[in-house]
């Protein structure tokens, strides 16, 4: 977004308020702030119906954490960690339980023979904690201040390239191509090449408003395209009943991707599934060496993944200092440490920045505020789910692609001419998107350029941090072959 003439707002009274959070000296207002919140809370808010279906698989002894009690505490822990975010690190970054680790917890984690749900979030928990010592001890932020500038705005385009495809893919724009035989392309436009269903409708009506809007720098635009896709796609609902892709049994490639328009009865929040978490769990029913295993892979991936998003976020928002420092970020870790604490504890998986806080950044948030105001809907949303269920994916996903196009617009920051970091840097928002993960490519930026400097003969020039990350992503790639070595 362009940055805003402060000249005139810095000569107006401001209220206690204002300067607590520097509302003013950021360069917004009361209305972009909370315009902002819900714009974030509109984008991301899938993850209350989308981490009870990810997390729905039984353990090894057939027990299942229950599909309306996750998504309570996924709401809950969503909307206490996003107003501390708010209220104590006072940066737009919003927070809720991260899709790659609970994916990874239900997929690989969960499926490990003799481990139960509590044994699982056990593990989740003595990550947060093992990440809340690095913060306290000052490691989290020295890998941060260690990593060249080219590799930080690299992980800002990425994460562009990421939250685009994001809304590409939920929204049915491009699709995964089912293939047991892994012939053909990972994923193509539309359901067999072609762009069918109303769905598909909202995002392209959606696409097309949001850019008019931002195009002419309206107030609102990205809001103003959320909602008016959302009205559009209840109206389409109505008339047409359309249902979601998936209803448990039939699949509908024609049906709303993640979130079919409704409005579901109330009732009461399930808050059962805290505290029922072993953090020793694991230790007694795999061994230290593999519990080990699995705790330093969940921590890999919530440290870098955080720390990815952060930078990402915190550029958009032009809330770095002219050597690329952002401000309070002791304070932004220590909130995202405590996330996976709290997730954990509260068996709704590891709580972290979410990239979809761009949505709210777009829309002109630029301080804490913004997050409370994401917090209190997250806190609102255990009680009154209608707000989330009239907004399908489709209404939203176009957000993420015009924010996608904003944050990839840093790319000509980076030193293209040296390659020893413009090759890194391509690996790095190119294997983002790729893999779906943030942490693979970070990892594999870091590996390469470790490399590259020690062929190039400039060794002497990489911060020891950087080698000694990059020695950790060496293992994390390699965790499968270690395992496998290791009869894990």
């Amino acid at each position: 977004m362009p940055k805003q003439d402060n000249s005139l707002l810095s000569k107006t009274p401001v209220s206690r308020l204002d300067r607590y959070f520097k509302i003013t000296e950021r360069g917004s207002n009361y209305a972009r702030e909370i315009r902002g919140g819900f714009a974030t809370f509109f984008a991301m808010s899938y993850i209350v119906v989308l981490n009870p279906l990810i997390l729905a698989g039984a353990d090894s002894t057939g027990a299942e954490l229950g599909a309306t009690r996750v998504a309570a505490v996924t709401a809950l822990v969503a909307g206490i960690m996003t107003i501390l975010m708010g209220a104590w690190a006072k940066h737009p970054f919003a927070m809720a339980t991260g899709l790659g680790v609970n994916a990874f917890i239900a997929v690989t984690v969960a499926t490990n023979p003799g481990l139960t749900w509590p044994d699982v979030m056990g593990l989740v928990i003595i990550s947060g904690l093992t990440m809340l010592i690095l913060v306290l001890t000052g490691f989290r932020t020295a890998v941060f201040n260690a990593v060249p500038a080219s590799l930080k705005t690299a992980i800002v385009v990425g994460i562009g390239m990421f939250i685009a495809l994001i809304g590409l893919v939920n929204a049915g724009f491009v699709r995964r191509v089912p293939d047991a035989a892994g012939t053909t392309v990972p994923v193509g436009l539309g359901f067999e090449g072609t762009l069918v269903g109303w769905p598909i409708l909202v995002f392209i009506v959606g696409l097309l408003l949001t850019i008019a809007l931002v195009v002419r720098k309206t107030k609102g635009a990205i809001l103003i395209g959320i909602v008016v896709s959302a009205v559009l796609a209840n109206i389409l609902e109505a008339v047409f009943k359309i249902g979601p892709s998936f209803d448990g049994t039939t699949s509908n490639p024609q049906g709303w991707s993640l979130v079919a328009p409704s409005m579901p009865n109330w009732a009461l929040p399930d808050l059962s599934l805290i505290g029922q978490a072993n953090i020793f769990g694991a230790f007694q029913n795999l061994g230290t060496t593999a519990a080990l295993l699995l705790a330093f892979v969940i921590l890999l991936s919530i440290f870098f993944d955080a720390m990815g998003t952060m930078v990402g976020l915190a550029n958009e928002a032009d809330s770095v200092d002219e050597h690329g420092n952002i401000p309070d970020v002791d304070k932004v870790l220590l909130v995202d440490a405590l996330g996976a604490v709290v997730g954990g504890g509260a068996s709704a998986s590891s709580s972290q920045i979410y990239v979809e806080s761009g949505a709210g950044i777009g829309e002109g948030a630029r301080t804490g505020l913004a997050s409370i105001v994401t917090g209190i809907l997250f806190i609102a949303a255990m009680f009154l789910t209608p707000l989330i269920h009239l907004v399908p994916f489709e209404a939203v996903a176009p957000a993420l692609v015009v924010v996608g196009f904003m944050m990839i617009s840093h790319v000509s920051k980076i030193d293209w001419n040296d390659w020893g970091v413009a090759i890194p840097a391509f690996l790095t928002f190119v294997l983002m998107p790729f893999t779906y993960s943030i942490a693979n490519g970070i990892g594999a930026g870091f590996v390469a350029f470790v490399f590259i400097r020690s062929v190039q003969g400039r060794a002497r020039e990489v911060h020891p941090l950087m080698w000694a990350v990059a020695g950790a992503f060496v293992l994390f790639f390699g965790i499968g072959v270690i395992e496998q070595a290791m009869g894990v």
